[in-house]
């Protein structure tokens, strides 16, 4: 399987194409794909689905994707590094941005294809885009401070797009249950607010029926979704940050990384720096 880099920590392409030659492939680098023109079908770590004009993609690192074109289309690509923000002070604090993004990186799987929530979030993330674009070639004093602040724009619309159709699904059953887990997940290190006896009393709920209602709408405990939550961010900050085991735990509120390391091991059958070290899962 290839993985492709990039030369610099930021770059945007337009590319017209009738076939995609290309085989499928890891990126070291995080891509968001607009759609401009034509159609086909997209294949994302073994997921796949059509896509059209106006269709609008979100990549992470490590992820395993390829093309199959059915109609000449023409795409924008614009690819950066975890490092790109933390180059030339373009954001004051990364490590609080990135927090707020890693929940598109931990979710992202479970919507997979394009997640705009609505068309007008769809043009501004259009014209985004092709601002960045315009910007890249102008290459003036103000250019990288324009672009950091489109990108970073457009990253929070996707994170709301994704939390939004994550929230919603949850919600099919249960329209208290979405607001629950959007709670959990934004309260996720806050272990004083995630308790039974918090949650029950914040969404009206009786403190001895809780744990049964939690795990009928989850399939799973109360217990059990809030450490899977956690490790798929620890997955993210793992994979996309270079900060320690022991920075991980404590932003997390586990007991300290071993308590983390054996939490890990034990969900995912692997040790964390395994998990680095094998990447994604990613399918021929």
């Amino acid at each position: 399987m290839q993985t492709e880099s990039i030369s610099q920590l930021f770059e945007i392409h337009i590319e017209e194409l009738e076939s995609w030659e290309k085989r499928p492939r890891k990126n070291n680098f995080f891509e968001i794909v607009y759609v401009e023109r034509g159609s086909g079908s997209q294949c994302i770590n073994q997921h796949k689905f059509e896509y059209n004009q106006g269709n609008i993609f979100f990549l992470p690192p490590l992820d395993c994707h390829s093309f199959k074109i059915n109609e000449p289309s023409k795409f924008y690509f614009i690819r950066f590094t975890d490092h790109y923000f933390l180059s030339n002070d373009r954001l004051a604090d990364y490590n609080a941005w990135f927090d707020k993004i890693a929940y598109i990186i931990a979710n992202y799987n479970k919507v997979p294809g394009d997640i705009i929530s609505t068309e007008r979030e769809r043009q501004f993330i259009v014209n985004n885009i092709k601002l960045i674009y315009q910007e890249y070639l102008a290459r003036d004093s103000y250019s990288d401070s324009i672009i950091t602040g489109a990108v970073a724009s457009i990253l929070n619309i996707l994170a709301r797009s994704i939390e939004k159709k994550y929230v919603d699904h949850a919600n099919n059953t249960d329209n208290r249950f979405g607001e629950i887990v959007r709670y959990i997940n934004t309260h996720i290190s806050d272990s004083n607010k995630l308790s039974i006896p918090a949650l029950a009393d914040k969404f009206g709920i009786s403190k001895t029926y809780f744990s049964e209602y939690f795990k009928k709408q989850a399939g799973q405990s109360l217990a059990e979704y809030i450490l899977k939550s956690k490790l798929r961010l620890v997955e993210t900050k793992v994979l996309h940050t270079d900060l320690s085991l022991k920075e991980i735990a404590w932003q997390l509120n586990f007991t300290d990384s071993s308590h983390l390391a054996r939490s890990f091991k034990k969900v995912y059958g692997m040790t964390v720096k395994e998990f680095k070290n094998s990447g994604q899962v990613c399918g021929s």
